[in-house]
């Protein structure tokens, strides 16, 4: 994205401007993450094109020669399992402005998902999170970064309601020399 070889449409829902890229491009992206980086900005120009031009063929030969030859099946099948599970990720968590100020939980619950990712990242153990949290099952932890990274929190953190507020009671103690 960053050398102008995919373009995100934007589109505006409300006030909200979206980004949106077509399955060509997710591929290309994705085919990119696998080692495409390493050939030259001019041959993954042409890859990018090929992809828009052609988007159902199996495989595409790169170089002049065609000594490179990149399977395109393998990676729509792999894209297709990723957004696969970024869907279920989604159906998973509700965003609520009456639960917990609109942090994204788990449906029927009020565990956060953020907190079951970040545990998750720390290395806590499967076993471990499901006798903390009974209400979750092994799915439910195994997609939460998933939501995490495609979903990220946006915006500024939730106001403290004890902020600007004058305190209650102030307490001095004099500390012994």
């Amino acid at each position: 994205m960053d050398t102008g070889l995919v373009r995100a449409k934007r589109s505006r829902k409300g006030k909200a401007v979206q980004r949106v890229l077509s399955q060509k491009q997710l591929l290309y992206l994705d085919l990119e993450a696998g080692g495409l980086l390493l050939l030259p900005l001019r041959e993954r120009r042409k890859i990018a094109q090929a992809i828009l031009k052609s988007p159902k063929s199996d495989a595409l030969a790169v170089g002049s020669n065609g000594v490179l030859k990149i399977d395109l099946q393998l990676a729509r099948k792999r894209l297709a399992e990723a957004l696969r599970r970024i869907e279920q990720a989604r159906n998973l968590a509700v965003s609520d402005p009456g639960i917990m100020n609109g942090t994204p939980v788990f449906k029927g619950t009020r565990i956060p998902v953020q907190t079951i990712a970040s545990m998750h990242a720390q290395g806590v153990a499967l076993t471990e999170i499901l006798d903390g949290y009974p209400a979750l099952n092994r799915e439910m932890v195994e997609l939460a970064p998933i939501y995490v990274s495609a979903f990220p929190r946006r915006g500024r953190p939730a106001r403290l309601p004890w902020r600007k507020r004058k305190p209650v009671r102030v307490v001095k103690v004099r500390i012994p020399e």
